[in-house]
């Protein structure tokens, strides 16, 4: 009769220095919510994005960057271009880079979403403001 025996070693994987996390930053707070940097890497970032009940961020435009939204949980009003869309669990958008967008939460509970930047440069500088609610334009 076989006998089930139990491990405890652990195997550790090692990626290479293009695939390794940098650091998880942590969360940082916005009037609209707050953020977190889950990961980044060249070309890349992953972040979790929390947009309290009621608020919205700037409309905004990136230079160097797209973004991919995938929404977690709550409900997104998304303004892409000239489109709006409403997005809940499990549904995502895509912007552009150079395309001006915002994300709004249009519901009474948080919404959570995931974003995947890509680009050059990623940078929390990259934002060209056009409206925003919480007076972070420049005149």
């Amino acid at each position: 009769m076989a006998r089930y025996q139990e491990t405890t070693q652990t195997e550790t994987l090692h990626l290479p220095p293009a695939i390794t996390s940098r650091g998880v930053a942590a969360t940082e707070l916005r009037p609209w919510g707050a953020f977190t940097v889950l990961e980044e890497g060249r070309g890349y970032k992953i972040k979790r994005i929390e947009v309290k009940p009621g608020h919205r961020l700037s409309l905004q435009m990136h230079h160097h960057r797209s973004e991919h939204w995938i929404v977690v949980s709550g409900t997104a009003r998304v303004t892409c271009g000239d489109k709006e869309l409403l997005l809940s669990n499990n549904e995502s958008s895509y912007v552009p880079q150079c395309t001006s967008h915002r994300l709004e939460n249009p519901g009474v509970i948080p919404l959570v979403l995931i974003e995947v930047q890509n680009g050059e440069y990623l940078g929390e500088d990259d934002i060209i403001r056009y409206q925003d609610d919480y007076a972070r334009t420049k005149d």
